[in-house]
């Protein structure tokens, strides 16, 4: 009867091992821990309003927030938000410390070797921020050559500076700058360290508004290179699926237009 019970033990440990690893978690990859999991761990860089922030109550809030909620919700998921530097997210994404980043974050040539990334869900315009300390004419993004240029680290923003001034030998390597954080930045230019600030047309706005020194002396879509998107762990196919097919069906039902409406990003 021992023996019988022991075999009988073994055989129902060998059913649960393998009813265990089929359903969809093996076929899902990394979407399939995430469901079982029950939450998306999403990153982002909360100084950029009105994509993301914190406000006063200590809240993520803005529209990349509201879509990566309406996203998990979609999907039958809680949502965790982690705030960390920009220039950490795409390492985050990588190690698996999150799931995705949401951080208006574009998808380059470069990033895409490190990074999947989703369908764009909004498109933006560049601009070039100056201070009334600084005499700079500007009608095309290559009057910026041979002056003191800052821009956020990594950004599609540094990309081209490099390729298009600093490459072409019209800025020298010395003269770029890169931030971290936008307001440090802005606070450099407003300072005269810097001649000029490359940044989204939003962020632009949001700093010149803040800090009445600074005005835009351009805006363009010559730097920008495409629309932003969800970052999320290369290859996870599966991933990639679901978020492009809930950003496709919020752009169908018009959820992504109400909320840049909302936001006011159109």
């Amino acid at each position: 009867m021992k023996r019988l019970n022991r075999a009988w033990m073994a055989l129902a440990a060998m059913v649960l091992v393998t009813t265990v690893a089929l359903p969809g978690q093996a076929k899902e990859g990394y979407l399939g821990a995430i469901k079982a999991r029950g939450k998306l761990i999403v990153g982002t860089c909360a100084d950029y309003p009105p994509f993301e922030s914190v406000d006063d109550n200590g809240l993520f809030v803005g529209f990349d927030m509201a879509l990566v909620r309406e996203i998990a919700k979609r999907l039958g998921l809680g949502v965790e938000i982690r705030d960390m530097l920009f220039d950490a997210l795409i390492a985050a994404v990588q190690n698996r410390q999150i799931d995705i980043a949401a951080a208006a974050m574009q998808g380059t040539a470069e990033r895409d070797k490190a990074v999947d990334f989703s369908v764009p869900y909004n498109f933006v315009k560049d601009a070039f921020v100056i201070s009334d300390k600084v005499d700079v004419q500007m009608a095309l993004p290559e009057d910026a050559a041979g002056v003191n240029i800052g821009v956020r680290e990594g950004s599609p923003q540094e990309i081209w500076i490099r390729k298009n001034l600093i490459g072409t030998g019209l800025t020298k390597d010395g003269q770029l700058s890169t931030y971290s954080r936008a307001d440090t930045a802005g606070e450099d230019l407003s300072a005269g360290r810097i001649d000029l600030l490359l940044i989204p047309e939003r962020q632009a706005k949001d700093l010149t508004g803040r800090m009445k020194n600074l005005k835009i002396a351009l805006v363009t879509t010559k730097t920008v290179t495409i629309g932003q998107c969800l970052a999320l762990p290369k290859g996870e196919t599966s991933l990639k699926t679901e978020l492009d097919r809930v950003i496709g069906d919020l752009d169908k039902e018009g959820w992504l237009e109400g909320q840049k409406t909302a936001f006011g990003l159109d």
